[in-house]
């Protein structure tokens, strides 16, 4: 435990200083961010041995509400636009919830992964409302009533969103620790002697799901503002997939496993599609590979000496 307490410090530490000293990085480090909070909801989900491959679907629906909103100077405001695109983030999670919670393994796995296409051919085919491929355009809005220049707005939304992560991954961390959490590890575990204790298996993974749809659309909605533009591709199955991609590169041994799977595949991505354009998807299905065989634990196991489940030692 103390020494998962050290690296989310010097993790934390690191992300506030690099900022200032390489502004060029912040829009980048934001990205790592939101992506680590959607891999976050895909940790909550493994937990229970599920896994979702269409969370993209609340990433970027949270995003496009962002959008819609900030195009009608509806809540022109950061502090109005992020609550209010989770929320409704949120809100889609427990519908779709209501369904997907009743299948396990490959079932809720695709059933996530059909939902999240609909809606993303939803958002290509309907021109008029969402711009289609072209997407929508989210004008630059105010943050605490203050309009801010491109530069400034970026510095300020990235420890915003580091903030807001800081406490969803604290407030991740006591969840698992709770009953609630742990009755998480008991569908993964022995699903029917949950039941026989008198706990609701689909009770306890539709509030886990619910949770995972609330991490996505955070990150979604504050994608939507640093980039300035918001697309079909944030709900097609790669988005999604990238997610599962960084929750098992990073581990999910402890909630600091998604952020620092996060920054390290923008950083294997960005290096590999300067020196590797053509073939940079196949550099990260090869360190995949390496971290399934040789630290199946995800960087987290790496970094806090964890042993791979099973093995005894």
């Amino acid at each position: 435990m103390a020494r998962q307490l050290i690296i989310g410090a010097g993790l934390l530490a690191a992300l506030i200083i690099f900022p200032l000293l390489s502004p060029w990085s912040t829009v980048i480090l934001t990205v790592a961010v939101c992506e680590g909070l959607a891999a976050l909801g895909i940790l909550v989900l493994l937990r229970a041995g599920q896994v979702s491959f269409g969370h993209g679907l609340y990433f970027a629906f949270s995003a496009y509400v962002v959008a819609f909103m900030a195009a009608a100077r509806f809540g022109h405001e950061v502090l109005i636009l992020v609550p209010v695109a989770t929320a409704a983030s949120g809100l889609l999670a427990a519908l779709v919830g209501l369904f997907v919670v009743r299948y396990r393994a490959i079932f809720f796995g695709m059933l996530n992964l059909a939902i999240s296409m609909v809606f993303f051919s939803l958002l290509e085919k309907l021109f008029s409302i969402t711009g289609g491929a072209d997407g929508k355009r989210v004008p630059r809005p105010t943050l605490a009533g203050i309009s801010l220049e491109r530069a400034e707005f970026e510095l300020w939304i990235f420890y915003i969103t580091l903030g807001l992560a800081v406490l969803a991954a604290l407030g991740v961390a006591r969840y698992l620790l709770s009953p609630g959490g742990k009755a998480l590890e008991a569908i993964k575990s022995n699903e029917t002697r949950l039941e026989y204790l008198g706990v609701s298996s689909r009770k306890v993974l539709f509030g886990a799901y619910v949770l995972s749809g609330l991490l996505a659309g955070l990150g979604g909605a504050v994608i939507a503002l640093v980039s300035g533009h918001v697309t079909p591709e944030l709900a097609y199955w790669v988005r999604s997939g990238e997610f599962v991609f960084i929750a098992i590169l990073g581990g999910v041994g402890g909630v600091v496993g998604p952020f620092l799977g996060a920054l390290m595949f923008q950083i294997i991505r960005g290096y590999a599609a300067v020196y590797a354009p053509e073939t940079w998807h196949a550099v990260l299905g090869v360190m995949l590979l390496v971290i399934i065989f040789f630290a199946p634990n995800g960087l987290h196991g790496l970094m806090t000496g964890r042993k791979p489940a099973g093995t005894g030692q």
